[in-house]
C-alpha cells in the first residue's frame, strides 16, 4: 500500500523538475518548443521515482522531505540537461591545443 507522504515527495519532486524547465525557458528568447518540455517532464518523471523511492527507503519521511524532494527534483533536471549538453557539445568540438602550446 502506498504511504500519502511518498506520494507528495514524488509530485512535489516532479513539480519541482517541471519548474526548472519552465524556467530554464523563461530565461531564453526561443519561442516555447513542447517536444523539449516533454523529455523535460520525462527526465523529471524518472527523477522524482527515484527520490520518492530513496526517501521511502531510508523511512524518515516529514514535511522537510517535500522541500528536499523539489529541490532534488529540479536538480535533477537541470543536472542532466547539462551532462547530455556537455557529452553533445564535447563529441561535436574540434580538438586544437591551448593557445601557449600552438606553433608560431
Amino acid at each position: 500500500m502506498f504511504k500519502l507522504i511518498i506520494i507528495l515527495v514524488f509530485l512535489t519532486a516532479l513539480s519541482g523538475g517541471i519548474a526548472t524547465s519552465l524556467l530554464g525557458w523563461a530565461a531564453t528568447t526561443e519561442p516555447f518548443t513542447p517536444r523539449k518540455f516533454l523529455t523535460s517532464v520525462v527526465k523529471s518523471f524518472i527523477g522524482a521515482a527515484v527520490i520518492a523511492a530513496a526517501f521511502d527507503y531510508s523511512g524518515t519521511t516529514n514535511m522537510i522531505s517535500l522541500l528536499l524532494a523539489f529541490l532534488s527534483g529540479a536538480g535533477v533536471d537541470a543536472g542532466v540537461k547539462r551532462v547530455t549538453d556537455a557529452i553533445t557539445n564535447s563529441s561535436n568540438a574540434a580538438v586544437t591545443p591551448p593557445p601557449t602550446l600552438q606553433q608560431k
